[in-house]
């Protein structure tokens, strides 16, 4: 998926072909929530806000960072918002934007920034903000540039980013049947000395078994069919000797002849970063992982591999992590492995490098890394993405759109109600119910006869 994605060698997003090829939008493969409307990003800004108040108005040190930021049309939603509030505009130092693309970095400065230069740094590049001239906008290749400070105070946005992270996919095999006398006899070592029993040992329970992209052979291949497909690894491999056994969610299926499960092993160390950034890291957990280096990043910006083990004490935690993506709320995805071409499901392997890839995204298993990497935070959710959004007032702020409009512009009435709506639509295809809303904020212990705050969007609300 990262080479297909990502590669410097004609990646997805990462290619050096022209700006026609833009991937989203009507004319492209997929439209994401901020481009069906402007309500989405205003409500994410709301949302990060509501969150700064909460956290007591911190007047410095804030910053904003969001991952894989597609044309910049959220961030820019989100930034229009926030100079509303203008405390909070001011304690913002400055914006993080993670991306790979060149292309999509050239376009999110275009929106972001206007007439203003784009500058090389020294972890990337750098320009001012459109919407005010002492704020500036820093893009890098790797989150492991973007400093981690215990006195900075991060809000972390992650947008359909994880769903476009390489997984790992395993299925659980049964035990081979024991040997016959015939084939004891076969496996038998001879020697000088006599005969040696085969040392094979035969597993008594289920194992797992990697599902690996391959070839297919020759009398398989049909004209205008994908090349690859996946194959059940014939023995275990380091991956399935491993990464199914770090959590019980998974331990639990091993049993089950036949079951499918997904593992992004890269969404949960890009999760556990997030956690670590608000809360803190957990001194329990000496040797953490670390997002893998970008494959475009620049040789002159290494990343020191021993920063890996270094542990981040955060005496206060602050800041805030929201995910916005597709996947179960509650279940280990499987089988979801897809692409995505004109708006149309396809086989992942269809033409390498032009189809979009992804997957579900695994909301427990991006939970379970966060409380276990840092001591600091809390999670809330997944809740679906209709819920969230009605929660922070979607159609409250339709009705002062459409009613600014009036009778007098029929088309921006319609355009603002058909898309608020396709936003929360919670019938079996509508966004509303497969996009799944989840937060990562400080964590703050609880007295007696106290109840847990919990943040705007997730039941909570906000206290002047």
């Amino acid at each position: 998926m990262r080479q297909c994605l990502t590669s410097d060698l004609g990646g997805y997003y990462t290619t050096t072909a022209p700006s026609e090829t833009d991937q989203f939008g009507a004319k492209g493969d997929f439209v994401t929530s901020p481009e069906i409307s402007q309500i989405f990003g205003e409500l994410i800004g709301l949302w990060v806000v509501a969150e700064w108040i909460a956290q007591g108005r911190k007047s410095e040190g804030v910053y904003l960072m969001e991952m894989g930021p597609g044309r910049g049309t959220l961030m820019d939603d989100m930034l229009r918002t926030i100079r509303n509030f203008p405390p909070f505009a001011k304690a913002i130092e400055a914006v993080f934007l993670v991306e790979a693309s060149r292309n999509l970095r050239l376009a999110q400065h275009k929106l972001l920034c206007g007439g203003n230069p784009l500058l090389e740094n020294e972890i990337g590049h750098e320009s001012t903000s459109k919407h005010s001239k002492d704020l500036k906008i820093i893009w890098t290749e790797d989150i492991r540039f973007v400093p981690r400070e215990a006195s900075k105070t991060p809000f972390i946005i992650a947008h359909e980013f994880f769903d476009a992270l390489p997984i790992h996919v395993f299925q659980s095999v049964p035990p081979a049947p024991p040997p016959s006398q015939q084939q004891q006899q076969d496996s038998t070592i001879q020697t000088p000395t006599g005969p040696i029993p085969s040392p094979r040992r035969i597993p008594k329970t289920n194992g797992w078994r990697e599902l690996v992209v391959s070839p297919k052979p020759p009398h398989k291949l049909k004209a205008d069919e994908p090349e690859f497909e996946l194959t059940m690894a014939k023995a275990a491999t380091p991956h399935s000797m491993y990464l199914p056994e770090i959590s019980p969610r998974y331990q639990a299926l091993k049993a089950t002849d036949g079951a499918t499960i997904e593992i992004s092993p890269e969404s949960q160390a890009y999760t556990l970063d997030f956690a670590i950034r608000i809360g803190g890291s957990n001194p329990a957990l000496p040797n953490q992982p670390s997002p893998p280096t970008a494959t475009t990043h620049a040789p002159h910006r290494p990343v020191s591999s021993a920063s890996k083990a270094q542990p981040f004490t955060k005496p206060r935690p602050s800041g805030a992590a929201l995910i916005i993506d597709y996947g179960p709320a509650s279940t280990i995805p499987a089988n979801s492995l897809r692409g995505i071409k004109a708006h149309s499901r396809v086989s992942p392997f269809l033409s390498p490098g032009t189809t979009d890839v992804s997957a579900d995204v695994d909301f427990l298993a991006l939970a379970e890394a966060a409380v276990n990497g840092s001591p600091g935070v809390e999670v809330h959710g997944p809740v679906s993405q209709g819920r969230f959004l009605g929660a922070m007032g979607i159609r409250e702020r339709a009705g002062q759109l459409v009613g600014r409009a009036g009778e007098v512009d029929r088309e921006v009435v319609e355009r603002v109600e058909s898309g608020w709506r396709r936003l929360v639509d919670l019938g079996p295809q509508g966004m509303g119910g497969l996009y799944q809303v989840m937060a990562f904020v400080p964590l703050r212990p609880v007295g007696e006869g106290e109840v847990r705050r919990r943040p705007v969007g997730f039941g909570g609300d906000v206290k002047a």
